[in-house]
């Protein structure tokens, strides 16, 4: 075969290669669709299996307006920003300077974790404030905020009536639904939160984020003082809620208070969740904490009484490691294994019910642990404890994995050319040796199965109910903040 010949094969070669990797790569996009098409109409017939019958639902406590903006586009790089951030690798969550707000929001960005930080410095924050709302570029945006006013809103929107614990102005007011009850006065002056939302794959300087996620940063004066404790407290008399959710209790995190202060509104917060019947059942929605002495007055007056947590997966390791550790962990596994977020979960329910059985017969106000809701980036993990008031777990799954979805990609209409799933076909159900492989097909995408959790309380022992759902994950995420208290709203509303 002479030269020319051979080039010319080479290259027939060459072009019949990349042909066939063309049509193998169309082949594998096409059957990817259809199975993501079959996923989502069997999700959509568990999310409509039950009708919802307009519970009463109490939410405190706080509001806020939430200003967004694009992270990268309102940070802009310089060099010496490359300076800054080679100086500490660790989370600033003492936010006094500018720089120390940039090496703060460099540390959970590289990680694609959520955080919430407060700065002390309201002339910092008046200042980023007034840069946000001027940078075209970053496509300021606000919204209404604060996370018992998003989850009541989520709730409403499903179809139950909502009490809600927050003060507020009139323009941030009028963003509420008819179905909501304010019992806060008005205010004339909102507190804000500046949001900064990034996309999987954005890069930062020399920074490049593994996923699409949001950094909080504010300047509370409201909030934590949960200036609408006492006003709720007076709206809540003859409404005998079905469900009463504590929220927005991360905003007491790094605040300045004067000595017994913050404990003594968590005594009033805990006061009210006693207060409630014991046929009405109680949600407390986790956040992003960094002062342990805060997390322990939580697992002092909080935890105690109540039925459900809902968290994200930075939060479950966070309150999984206070619990056998005592120390505090900033930031966790963005994309966690499922075998790995169950096992924390599982821990979790164990260690807090222990406790449970120690002390509900000398404290009969104590509440067993019997709903356990993680939300992460690939699926939705709900712990139902049986024996339970809890409902329809499989379908919350579901109705949750599908609002995980309509919220970040901003529409109500789920497109499976618009989503991808990281849920592989089988997953562990632990990392122990031993543990059962559970199976997942598309015509039944939500794996529900039970199991015994053995606690060190002889003679107790919990059987539980452990659906897992894949989300259908947004290609492109249009918005992650609120995220989490949308689909927290979605799984609570079918199982009350």
């Amino acid at each position: 075969m002479g030269t020319s010949s051979y080039l010319a094969f080479l290259t027939a070669l060459s072009v019949f290669t990349a042909l066939f990797a063309i049509i193998y790569q169309a082949y594998l996009a096409s059957n990817d669709l259809k199975t993501l098409t079959v996923i989502l109409q069997n999700l959509k017939n568990l999310e409509h299996q039950y009708a919802v019958h307009r519970p009463r639902v109490a939410i405190g406590y706080g509001s806020c307006s939430d200003l967004y903006v694009k992270a990268v586009n309102f940070l802009n790089f310089t060099d010496n920003l490359e300076h800054l951030l080679r100086q500490k690798t660790f989370a600033v969550d003492d936010i006094n300077t500018e720089d120390d707000f940039l090496q703060s929001f460099a540390y959970y960005f590289q990680r694609g974790a959520a955080a919430e930080r407060f700065t002390v410095n309201r002339e910092l924050f008046q200042n980023l404030v007034k840069l946000a709302k001027k940078s075209s570029s970053a496509e300021p945006r606000w919204a209404l905020g604060g996370n018992a006013p998003v989850i009541g809103s989520r709730l409403a929107a499903e179809g139950a009536e909502v009490l809600l614990g927050a003060k507020m102005s009139s323009k941030l007011k009028s963003h509420l639904k008819a179905d909501i009850t304010l019992t806060g006065s008005l205010i004339t002056d909102d507190d804000i939160h500046l949001i900064l939302e990034y996309k999987t794959g954005d890069e930062w300087g020399s920074l490049r984020t593994p996923r699409a996620n949001r950094y909080i940063l504010h300047n509370d004066h409201h909030n934590p003082y949960l200036s609408s404790l006492d006003e709720f407290e007076q709206g809540l008399q003859g409404f005998n809620p079905h469900l009463f959710v504590v929220s927005g209790l991360q905003m007491m995190d790094n605040y300045v208070y004067e000595p017994g202060v913050r404990e003594n509104l968590l005594k009033k917060v805990s006061n009210q969740m006693q207060a409630q019947s014991t046929d009405a059942l109680v949600h407390f929605e986790m956040a992003s904490f960094v002062e342990l002495e805060l997390l322990q007055l939580l697992l002092r007056h909080v935890v105690p009484y109540s039925d459900s947590i809902g968290m994200n997966e930075q939060e479950l390791d966070n309150l999984r490691h206070v619990l056998e550790t005592g120390k505090i962990s900033l930031v966790a596994d963005c994309n966690p294994r499922v075998a790995q977020s169950l096992d924390q979960a599982r821990a979790v329910i164990r260690i807090l019910n222990e406790d449970y059985f120690r002390h509900h017969v000398t404290n009969p106000k104590r509440r067993m642990l019997s709903r356990i809701h993680l939300h992460t980036l690939a699926f939705q993990a709900i712990l139902v404890v049986g024996g339970s008031k809890w409902n329809h777990t499989k379908n919350a799954a579901a109705k949750a994995s599908l609002t995980a979805h309509r919220h970040v990609c901003a529409s109500q209409i789920v497109n499976p050319d618009a989503a991808y799933r990281l849920l592989d076909d089988s997953f562990a159900s632990s990392l122990q040796d031993g543990s059962t492989r559970i199976p997942f097909t598309e015509h039944d995408p939500v794996s529900c199965w039970n199991e015994t959790i053995i606690t060190n309380e002889p003679s107790h022992r919990l059987d539980v109910e452990i659906c897992v759902a894949p989300v259908l994950i947004c290609k492109v995420a249009k918005q992650t903040a609120g995220a989490g208290d949308n689909i927290s709203g979605a799984g609570l509303i079918l199982q009350i």
